[in-house]
């Protein structure tokens, strides 16, 4: 598929305006293809040639003003449109359109529990040519209208409230035109959904899912509804603009391959966040804090749109530090801020320390066709930017942040807007230089580094110099702690005391006291700045000794996390950071810090970077910390937190004798019981450890035949110690093309293991070529996923590397693949500088 140049897109441009779609979608022509009819009202400002894009599988007819195109003419998903006259115009395109599997234009879902399907849209980036003809662009925004044939007991949603009119047993829906919008948030969805309806401020607002998942539904919707109701009426308290659009539906769609989409009166989530199974507090939080990120999509995307891709961060940075803080101000989830330090602000920080890092506000012209654009979408344009965002509402201030957003979206109001408008925005409302804060934020690169540096006054108190590496100016606060005289694993806090860092690097005297230096001094406490912070030898002592007696879980946060950039960056031992996950994680009592942790811990210094034969001894670490922290929570009290120890138990075991005990009983003794999520967790362990078998697995399938199920048995057929296995999945990964992308995914997640080197080696050595084959002809959601899920990571060695390496260098991997295979190369790096330090 031919990608849009921002060139191509300048110049359409300017030459047309568009006013206006009427689509007609026939959803009842079989299980392969769909009919798709649009009729694009628009004017051409001058004369010109331009294109529409459409990529169908059958290319019908075209008119232009009523005289027929040449279908023919139809090339690499372009129909030409040549010499267009100055003035108004029509053009209709009628397709026959495919249905898709990898969760790309509209998706075709069949529900193994009941047989019934579902169908939805995913227009972003540039994938609504696989649905209907459209001047597929940003900037191009119009009104749309819409008609959808569907069967007569399905319901049709859509971007405003569809009827059904004509007799039912004809199953036609009517969907009123929109506000102008931009082609990707177009949306539709269709199926006989279960739908919990109810009104708030004057509007429809409706929760949707699969029929099969109604029950888990119907015991949330309450607490979705709620939060969904608090958001809204947050965002009017703060933003001037009321909600732009006739209705809220939120729908929770199966395969979906993003967190959730926000399409204007239609946002799509994924269909995992109807938890079938037990979920911890900050699970639900995440859900929580999606539901806000979205709905604030609606103003800062939706109403105010990127002219262009190298934009992005102007939706996803500002929904993401929203969601965080709107959550916060609206909702009994007052910490979200603890979960954003020590997990979404280490995916920035891990993004932006690789080669692929890039500004997060790009500089014109940098993202020059929409296969760029789509590499953007990271840690660096969702968690760095969301986090440069925050220190910039505390040194603006919230109410003249929130008086520039405001002059933003009056100006800019269904419109398209860039980054220098929303400077100019912000500049109106404040009398700082946030062109200058934007250059050194925005547009530049990289993590700064804070070392502290405490040395003894000649009048007997102490002083604290920070060095500075970096080109950034920070403004950050510094935690001071004693040791409590009455418990010394506990710490009591000193007043905070915030300090400037100046933009050039180098030593700057940040505080002097008098009397004895605290025992810890901690950089950037609060989590308001965005740097990697350094310890001084004695507070380094004193965190490894007393990190669970620091009284605030945000604290917490940031002292794990300089903990884990240390041993990323070869400073600090992986043993040292597990020694101090058994002594200090048992007593954590925030989940978010217990998840992040523990993920860290078994994720990246159990698997990749212990060598192979510590790796025991650290899975035996885990478990006793897990262990422990069990032993110390109950059930009634603190299931989350013991939730999260059980899952890391599971990953982490290495003889099959106590999972065996667990699925016979159904419960971990005190609990949890073991739900679906639980028991695919444990099947998934076993047949690694080579403990079940094809036919276990088969009948735990017969017993939960859902969507995840299915998943659940690929996964674990998958991870089979056996030679047949594994040459079934990779037959069925890179050669028959049948998978959806969630079971691709997860048949690469089984397929990989750190205890089968030896099996997959071979599979190792075929991975560049199959990958490469593969990305080209499934596409972009494929490719990511092969790149992600399908790299060879448990095989952290140089070979692992030279073989990556060639790949880029001497074939043509897509641009997807190639972004994928350029970040795990560069963490395979890092891996084996930690696993084998000089």
């Amino acid at each position: 598929m031919t990608a849009l140049t921002r060139e191509e897109a300048q110049a359409r441009a300017r030459l047309l305006d568009v006013h206006s779609y009427d689509i007609d979608l026939d959803l009842t022509r079989g299980d392969e293809h769909f009919r798709s009819t649009a009729v694009i009202r628009f004017q051409a400002r001058a004369e010109g040639d331009t294109f529409v894009e459409i990529r169908p599988a059958a290319l019908l007819s075209a008119t232009l003003d009523g005289r027929p195109l040449d279908t023919a003419s139809l090339a690499d998903n372009r129909l030409p449109l040549a010499a267009l006259a100055p003035g108004e115009h029509e053009l209709r395109v009628e397709a026959d359109m495919s249905y898709s599997r990898t969760g790309e234009g509209m998706h075709r879902f069949t529900d193994p529990v009941d047989g019934e399907t579902y169908l939805y849209t995913q227009m972003c980036l540039d994938d609504v040519q696989r649905v209907f003809a459209a001047f597929d662009q940003p900037d191009l925004k119009a009104v749309f209208s819409a008609t959808v044939t569907a069967p007569p007991d399905w319901t049709v949603l859509g971007n405003t409230v569809a009827t059904r009119v004509g007799p039912p047993a004809e199953g036609r829906w009517k969907l009123p035109a929109t506000r102008p919008i931009s082609t990707y948030i177009v949306a539709f969805a269709a199926g006989p959904w279960h739908s919990v309806r109810t009104e708030h401020a004057g509007l429809p607002f409706a929760l949707h899912c699969r029929r099969s998942l109604a029950p888990h539904l119907d015991a949330d919707a309450e607490e979705l509804l709620d939060l969904t109701r608090r958001c809204f009426d947050r965002f009017h308290e703060i933003f001037d603009e009321p909600y732009p659009f006739d209705s809220y539906d939120q729908a929770f769609v199966p395969e979906f391959n993003f967190g959730a989409m926000e399409n204007p009166g239609l946002v799509l989530f994924r269909d995992e966040f109807v938890f079938r199974s037990a979920a911890t507090d900050t699970e639900r939080q995440n859900r929580a804090v999606t539901i806000a990120h979205e709905m604030a999509h609606m103003w800062f995307g939706d109403l105010v749109t990127l002219r262009w891709w190298d934009d992005i961060w102007l939706n996803e940075s500002f929904a993401e530090y929203m969601g965080y803080q709107v959550l916060a101000d609206a909702t009994r989830f007052t910490g979200t801020w603890t979960e954003f330090g020590v997990s979404r602000k280490a995916w920035g920080y891990d993004a932006d320390q690789r080669e692929t890092t890039h500004p997060v506000a790009p500089a014109p012209g940098a993202v020059q066709d929409t296969a760029a654009a789509f590499l953007n979408f990271d840690g660096i344009s969702y968690a760095k930017g969301a986090a440069a965002l925050r220190q910039l509402v505390a040194w603006l201030g919230e109410k003249d942040f929130l008086a520039g957003i405001n002059a933003h979206f009056a100006r800019h109001r269904f419109g398209n807007a860039t980054l220098a408008d929303f400077l100019d925005s912000l500049a109106g409302a404040s009398d700082r230089d946030v062109h200058a804060w934007a250059r050194q934020w925005l547009g530049t690169t990289g993590v700064d580094t804070l070392t502290p540096s405490v040395t003894t006054t000649d009048e007997g108190g102490w002083q604290l110099t920070i060095d500075h590496q970096g080109t950034r100016p920070h403004r950050i606060a510094v935690g001071l702690y004693d040791r409590d005289p009455a418990d010394l694993r506990r710490l009591t806090a000193r007043p905070r005391t915030e300090t400037d860092i100046p933009t050039d690097p180098g030593p700057t005297t940040a505080l002097t006291g008098t009397g004895p230096r605290p025992a810890l001094v901690l950089l950037n406490d609060g989590d308001l700045g965005y740097a990697k912070v350094r310890l001084d030898p004695d507070s380094h002592t004193t965190a490894l000794r007393a990190l669970s007696g620091l009284p605030d879980p945000l604290t917490r946060a940031v002292l794990w996390n300089a903990l884990r950039d240390l041993v990323r960056d070869g400073l600090l031992a992986p043993t040292a950071y597990l020694r101090a996950t058994r002594d200090h994680l048992p007593h954590e009592t925030d989940n978010a810090v217990v998840q992040g942790v523990l993920t860290f811990a078994r994720a990246q210094i159990a698997d990749r970077y212990l060598p192979a034969d510590h790796r025991d001894d650290a899975l035996a670490t885990l478990r006793d910390t897990c262990d422990a922290l069990l032993s110390r929570t109950g059930q009634a009290t603190a299931p989350g937190l013991r939730l999260a120890a059980v899952r890391t138990l599971v990953d982490s075991a290495t003889a099959p004798g106590t999972l065996h005990d667990w699925l016979r009983a159904g419960t971990v003794p005190g609990g949890p019981a073991l739900d679906p999520e639980l028991r695919w967790r444990v099947l998934t362990r076993l047949a690694v450890l080579g403990a079940t078998t094809p036919e276990a697995i088969d009948a735990e399938l017969a017993a939960d035949p859902s969507a995840t199920g299915r998943e659940g048995a690929a996964r674990c057929h998958a991870a089979l110690p056996d030679p047949a296995a594994k040459q079934a999945a990779w037959h069925a990964l890179y050669a028959d093309d049948s998978l959806s992308a969630h079971l691709w995914t997860a048949t690469a997640q089984g397929f990989w293991q750190p205890e089968q080197l030896d099996l997959t080696r071979p599979y190792r050595d075929r991975y560049p070529s199959d990958a490469t084959a593969l990305a080209a002809r499934r596409g972009t959601a494929l490719a990511k996923t092969a790149g992600s899920h399908g790299f060879p990571r448990p095989h952290v060695d140089h070979d692992t590397l030279r073989l990556g390496e060639a790949c880029l260098d001497g074939s043509e991997p897509t641009p997807a693949l190639r972004r994928q295979l350029r970040d795990q190369l560069d963490d395979l790096r890092r891996a084996l500088t930690v696993r084998y330090p000089q």
